[in-house]
């Protein structure tokens, strides 16, 4: 598939928009994920922190379908701020590893993983594993704002609307 759509826009500034929930810290990204299903309803959200300090959006987001034997996310989407992680210090697995183990079809973000905590090949990993990657890099600006706490960003606004 690899278009962007309108609703792929939309969903991707809810994605960021909810990463500025995630409590502040200099030791992680302030990030945001949504997942809808094959007909574009939300199934879960997450934010980097949301449950657990050490928790990522993705994490967070697939935690909350955990153990929901009815649910087939072969055709879902992921929306997320920031490209997920293929390394962690803090966690057995990676955001990469359980989204394709998860089975999720889709993923569309708009920053990829700059090299701070990490060397993250988030994309090449998923794409890899036959998941659909776009990216939408003209909203990589908003996350970057987000992100100012540990990217030394001028500031961290509130509302990009």
């Amino acid at each position: 598939m690899n278009g962007i759509t309108a609703q792929d826009r939309r969903w991707l500034r809810a994605a960021i928009e909810l990463s500025r929930l995630s409590p502040l810290s200099p030791t992680h990204y302030a990030v945001g994920a949504i997942i809808l299903d094959r007909h574009g309803i939300a199934l879960a959200t997450g934010y980097t922190g949301e449950t657990d300090p050490h928790y990522h959006a993705e994490e967070a987001a697939l935690a909350k379908l955990a153990g929901r034997a009815d649910l087939d996310l072969s055709e879902a989407t992921i929306y997320t701020s920031m490209e997920p992680c293929t390394a962690r210090r803090s966690r057995p697995d990676p955001c990469t590893d359980l989204l394709l183990d998860a089975g999720v079809a889709r993923v569309v973000l708009a920053l990829r993983e700059p090299l701070l905590f990490a060397d993250c090949d988030g994309v090449e990993t998923l794409r890899g594993g036959g998941v659909d990657v776009v990216e939408i890099s003209e909203l990589g600006p908003l996350v970057t704002a987000i992100n100012a706490h540990v990217l030394g960003v001028a500031d961290r606004p509130r509302n990009d609307r």
